[in-house]
């Protein structure tokens, strides 16, 4: 087994209750760069134009250094790029310009702390709905939080005792990043358009009308919570074309089986909620 990380030769370490080695490096080129290719990726803060080769160029001409660099990058800087032309360069800037406006549970989860996935996030936006209120929570009002487990707890409390994350979010502040929720409260929505509250709604194959994230998130912004696994607990499964497993076991447990026709009739229109 290595000693050292093969990209920085930091120590490597095992952490509690883990198999793997990890460099715990902050510093890390190899850890930056894969931090910066998940910031901007669909599902955390959707920055069109930045895909993974883009950020590697831009990393290795050392534009950036940190994901709070990408809010500073020039025009100028930019056109210098091989494969950079003005059309792409604006589209480029305009796209970050646009992610900064996302609500605070996209910055949650494309700042990639420990054991905080997609759906804690949206949780703990919800709940704290500011940066500063999450920052400020101890262990213990965190667990008090549906879904927020110890483990989670202790990652996030960690997360925000570092100097060097007190000094990213101040960059990120100073470049107009959102950090407040501005998506949907359940509160807010009438109580007879919740039809998926608690229920667990399997989605497989491929949809034709939406992408499987949209659809994820309207189920749960309509009180329902969307598993990536099919068991006795699951009320409904909706299988698109080329639908699996998920399929296969849904018909032997005798669960529902929806079209996505079927999912339609039950969803309204993205703006009416």
């Amino acid at each position: 087994m290595p000693e050292t990380c093969p990209t920085c030769g930091s120590e490597l370490v095992r952490l509690e209750e883990e198999v793997a080695l990890r460099c715990i490096n902050p510093k890390c080129p190899a850890q930056i760069k894969e931090e910066l290719i998940h910031f901007v990726s669909r599902n955390a803060m959707n920055i069109d134009g930045l895909g993974e080769k883009v950020v590697v160029q831009l990393f290795s001409h050392e534009l950036i250094h940190d994901v709070a660099d990408l809010y500073f990058l020039s025009k100028e800087k930019l056109l210098e790029l091989e494969r950079m032309g003005e059309k792409s360069v604006s589209n480029l800037l305009n796209s970050i310009e646009n992610s900064k406006s996302n609500s605070l549970e996209r910055l949650l989860f494309g700042l990639g702390i420990r054991h905080v996935g997609e759906k804690a996030a949206r949780t703990l936006a919800l709940k704290f709905e500011t940066m500063d209120a999450l920052r400020a929570a101890d262990k213990e009002t965190l667990t008090e939080t549906a879904d927020i487990g110890e483990k989670m707890a202790d990652s996030i409390v960690t997360y925000f005792e570092n100097e060097e994350v007190h000094a990213l979010l101040s960059e990120l502040r100073r470049a107009g990043v959102n950090m407040t929720y501005t998506g949907p409260r359940r509160e807010d929505i009438p109580e007879e358009d919740l039809v998926f509250a608690g229920k667990t709604v399997v989605l497989t194959g491929k949809l034709e009308q939406m992408t499987r994230n949209d659809a994820k998130a309207l189920i749960e912004k309509l009180g329902g919570n969307v598993s990536g696994s099919v068991s006795k607990k699951t009320d409904v499964v909706v299988a698109g074309s080329d639908a699996g497993s998920k399929l296969t076991k849904a018909e032997e447990l005798g669960i529902p089986v929806w079209s996505e026709l079927d999912l339609m009739e039950y969803l309204p229109d993205e703006g009416e909620i």
